[in-house]
């Protein structure tokens, strides 16, 4: 039921994200999502892609630092109010969202949530019980 999010580490200066992107390009990469957090200095790329293993491998193998992290999926209504219904059931339930991005699918009137807690399970087993569906890390990539 997790995710396997990539995160990379991106030193803010011209080119950078072009780098990184086209590193993905190369290796067919497909990204469906992607978020980018920064400091003056540096940031954090995290990306959501068909193939993690290979992306962390190809950016690794151009010198970049990457990893992989365990994340969640939700689906929620594409509509004022779908995603704080599914951030109260966490709250609720005492879970603390440490970061999350969403984007929109083909799958009409829904759109998806990438959302970072600190234990996977118990999020998804709240939210499961709350009539939240999550989504799996093939169906991102299913058009």
């Amino acid at each position: 039921m997790a995710i396997s999010q990539i995160s990379v580490f991106v030193e803010n200066r011209p080119g950078r994200l072009a780098d990184i992107t086209a590193v993905l390009a190369k290796n067919s990469i497909d990204i469906r999502a992607l978020s980018v957090a920064d400091t003056s200095d540096y940031g954090i790329l995290r990306l959501i892609v068909n193939d993690p293993k290979s992306a962390v491998e190809a950016l690794r193998s151009e010198g970049m630092t990457a990893s992989a992290t365990q994340v969640l999926g939700i689906i929620i209504p594409d509509e004022p109010g779908g995603l704080a219904r599914a951030i109260k059931v966490l709250s609720d339930a005492q879970i603390s969202v440490e970061y999350a991005y969403a984007f929109i699918t083909p799958s009409v009137g829904n759109a998806y949530v990438i959302i970072r807690v600190e234990d996977n399970d118990k999020a998804a087993e709240i939210l499961k019980g709350a009539g939240i569906e999550l989504i799996e890390q093939d169906d991102i990539f299913k058009k």
